[in-house]
């Protein structure tokens, strides 16, 4: 890893796109509904939620994969590629711990393959864009 190849702004708006994709990926026209009937959660549940813990942790927390992965693609070799590539093994990484704690949880496949799925998708976008904004 070469510290220097970390295009800071390109890991700030790479963990903004993480909410881009979460608001598509569990909106109602998507996976939204099914989410929450499988996380037994309503609409107003969701809603009594404490938006400033929820949404800052959230932020935080995709800082942080982008963040890791920029360390991951800070490489001279670096590319869209690459970074598409890099950022889709660790969503595959993910995914295996979202279903392995969902199974503990008694959860079923389609939870966790909606929860994975987000993981890979929203890597894979951070991962790309950061080979590409080198």
């Amino acid at each position: 890893m070469n510290a220097s190849l970390i295009n800071w702004p390109a890991v700030f708006v790479a963990a903004l796109s993480g909410f881009a994709v979460g608001g598509i990926w569990y909106s109602p026209a998507l996976f939204g509904n099914a989410w929450m009937v499988d996380s037994k959660l309503t609409m107003d549940e969701v809603q009594k939620g404490n938006k400033a813990k929820i949404f800052g942790f959230t932020a935080l927390f995709a800082l942080l994969m982008a963040a890791n992965l920029a360390a991951f693609l800070a490489e001279p070799k670096t590319d869209v590629t690459w970074g598409a590539t890099a950022g889709f093994l660790a969503g595959v990484w993910a995914f295996g711990a979202i279903a392995t704690h969902s199974l503990f949880e008694l959860k079923g496949w389609r939870y966790i393959f909606i929860n994975g799925g987000y993981s890979i998708v929203s890597l894979t976008i951070m991962g790309a864009m950061l080979g590409l904004w080198r």
